[in-house]
């Protein structure tokens, strides 16, 4: 079955011609239109009830329509959009409780513009929408489009800051500038700063970052909160991988100076043998203070304790390889010879998998986990 509502929001029908909604029949829905348009020739819900008449004689002619029609007209209240919404959704549970049809019933919704399409949700939770059909005076369509677009925008919290608050910024670009000349700053300072803050809203919002931002904020707050060893490894952490960075960038400047024109492993190997002895340290510190936060939070398991071990076998090899690499006469460098890189090798993959086997035999000995049967 098909039923074609014709929705009225604010209840003009019932408030200006006294009739009792809702109003189920082509022949009930007509004369309600009449009586609307007699009583208020520019109501435009007189269109929506006129437009609901339509589609219903489209759809009896329609040879392949092989369904059922009906139509009918509900109406809200005057008071705000909830209660409007509450009493089009008792209404149009009175309609479908008055079909008395066991067949699967798709309503076709009439309305009259983008305000009463407000009510969609409450019509789809109790009857499948095949089709919406918005029913405009041609002389006011754009107008009124336009004015409920911009209702819309200003109501959402989400649209209303991706569009104003670009807005806002290039509104702000001539009173900042008039403020900074009085203070000798020169225009273009301000304009770049805005400029600036402005494109990068732009790209957070063009990517997505704002999610991440605030997620990275709620966690730090979080761990600020809960006290974590992790925040102070954390630290310390980042601070050793930028002190390891400008020891690679010295070492690689000193080896250019010595070299003359290394090639691009020396380069590398530069880069990594000044920095890689800090930036093990980093790892170990990091992960030592989460393995403590594991522990602290009963979440401790022994394969955790793999990571440190990782980490400076992972060193070693990088240490020696790169070392390799390098002329022993450069200051800072400590040069290894093919044995010794075979040896640096066997001892940073044998670390590894001791450490693996030895912690594998400490889970199976001394579980950390209650077993589950």
């Amino acid at each position: 079955m098909l039923l074609v509502l014709c929705v009225d929001l604010d209840d003009d029908l019932g408030r200006k011609t006294g009739a009792e909604t809702p109003i189920v029949g082509r022949d009930a829905v007509e004369a309600a239109a009449v009586d609307l348009a007699t009583a208020d020739p520019e109501d435009s819900d007189v269109n929506v009830l006129f437009q609901g008449i339509h589609e219903y004689d489209a759809l009896r002619a329609d040879p392949e329509v092989d369904e059922e029609v009906t139509v009918a007209a509900v109406t809200g209240t005057q008071g705000g959009d909830v209660q409007a919404n509450r009493a089009i959704g008792d209404e149009i549970d009175r309609v479908l409780a008055g079909l008395s049809t066991g067949e699967n019933v798709g309503a076709i919704v009439i309305t009259d513009g983008a305000q009463d399409e407000s009510v969609l949700p409450v019509v789809r939770s109790r009857v499948p929408i095949d089709s919406v059909r918005r029913v405009v005076v041609r002389q006011a369509q754009d107008l009124e489009s336009i004015y409920y677009t911009m209702k819309q925008v200003l109501a959402d919290p989400e649209t209303r800051g991706t569009i104003l608050v670009p807005l806002g910024i290039l509104l702000l670009i001539y009173p900042f500038v008039t403020v900074a000349s009085l203070f000798d700053v020169p225009g273009a300072v301000v304009l770049g700063v805005l400029s600036a803050l402005l494109g990068l809203y732009t790209l957070f919002r063009g990517l997505g970052l704002e999610d991440a931002v605030d997620g990275t904020a709620e966690r730090v707050r979080d761990i600020l909160y809960e006290g974590r060893v992790t925040l102070i490894t954390y630290v310390a952490a980042a601070a050793l991988l930028v002190v390891g960075g400008f020891r690679g960038l010295a070492l690689l400047e000193t080896v250019r100076v010595d070299v003359g024109g290394p090639t691009p492993p020396v380069v590398l190997s530069a880069l990594i043998h000044g920095a890689v002895q800090w930036f093990a340290a980093a790892g170990v510190t990091s992960s030592l203070g989460q393995v403590a936060d594991e522990y602290l939070a009963d979440r401790f398991e022994w394969r955790y304790l793999n990571a440190p071990f990782y980490v400076v076998a992972i060193g070693v090899v990088l240490y020696v390889v790169s070392g390799f690499f390098l002329p022993g006469e450069v200051v800072g460098v400590r040069s290894f010879s093919l044995t010794q890189v075979a040896i640096g090798l066997t001892a940073g993959t044998l670390l590894g998998v001791f450490s693996t086997l030895t912690f594998a035999i400490a889970e199976s000995r001394f579980p950390t986990a209650p077993e589950t049967t």
